[in-house]
């Protein structure tokens, strides 16, 4: 096990803060709760949500994602309680009973929110103020999206969280079927459109060698960036993401480029024409507010320094 060291610098000299563990487990829920967009990029949709008479079980806390992933939290203060077995019990019911989350979001964030949610990665992300190697071993023999996340108390003003172990499944975006109102016409009948948006998925598959090499090149360096990156497959873009996103890539074909959007600030950045420019007012899919237009790797280096802050960032 490691231990999160903090240190206040006063004229050149280094002063450790002692750390120690929440209280009480009530405390820290509450504090991540209301701060949880900040601090994990997930919208707060409930807490000490009951699973029924049958279940017999209360979750700590539910959210969604940026991508629209549900997202369950258990909070442990203590190594020895089996935060893990729980929070899987809880992951397993709450696929079964996707009705009953669907209106959970539908109420909380409306029904675009509840619409678009993404249930091929449901994450558990397990808050504990350590965890043990078994514990870390016990995740990765798991197929599921399971997230150990380390925190450590240094007073009023200053809480530590680290990502201590990620692990992901292979997802794949789920094509939505269109509503009876648009299904096919019946013979006869006047013709209504059923065509829908390919997903990027697709459109990569229809793109030319030279562009999905580029985006295999994007995809290998984020990954490579840290073990704790995920990738995750929208219907509309693929997502980077550690506890939060830092890239997300749309693909297109017809011009032959990838349009990456970071998490960063754009003032932050010297922006280019027609490389780089600030989209915080401008509608896209995916999160960040910087995009980069990329056609070729005539500014990889630029894309691969732009895309490590972002990734140190969040």
């Amino acid at each position: 096990m490691s231990d999160l060291k903090l240190f206040r610098i006063d004229g050149g000299k280094a002063t450790e803060l002692t750390s120690q563990t929440v209280a009480l487990e009530r405390n820290l829920q509450t504090l991540i709760e209301e701060n949880m967009e900040t601090t994990f990029g997930v919208r707060f949709l409930a807490s000490e949500y009951t699973t029924g008479k049958v279940h017999r079980g209360r979750i700590d806390s539910l959210g969604l994602d940026e991508n629209g992933s549900p997202v369950i939290f258990e909070y442990k203060r203590t190594t020895n309680e089996n935060v893990i077995n729980q929070g899987l019990f809880y992951l397993d019911w709450l696929m079964d009973h996707k009705g009953e989350f669907q209106i959970l979001v539908s109420g909380r964030l409306g029904t675009d929110a509840a619409t678009g949610i993404d249930w091929s990665a449901p994450r558990l992300i397990c808050v504990a103020n350590d965890f043990t190697r078994y514990d870390e071993y016990a995740v990765r023999q798991i197929d599921r999206n399971v997230e150990l996340v380390r925190y450590r108390d240094f007073g009023s003003e200053l809480l530590a969280i680290e990502l201590v172990t990620s692990v992901s499944t292979e997802t794949t975006a789920v094509t939505r079927k269109p509503p009876a109102a648009l299904a096919p016409a019946a013979p006869g009948a006047p013709g209504r459109k059923t065509a829908r948006s390919k997903t990027v998925a697709e459109l990569l598959a229809q793109a030319d060698q030279g562009l999905v090499q580029l985006y295999e090149k994007f995809e290998t360096f984020a990954l490579s960036l840290g073990d704790d990156v995920v990738k995750n497959e929208r219907s509309q873009y693929f997502a980077f993401r550690r506890l939060k996103n830092f890239a997300c890539v749309e693909v297109h074909p017809s011009s032959r480029n990838l349009l990456v959007y970071l998490k960063l600030d754009p003032e932050t950045v010297e922006l280019q024409e027609g490389f780089s420019r600030d989209v915080r007012s401008i509608g896209h899919f995916g999160t960040g507010d910087l995009e980069l237009r990329v056609s070729d790797d005539s500014r990889w280096t630029q894309v691969e320094e732009l895309t490590r802050q972002a990734y140190t960032a969040n």
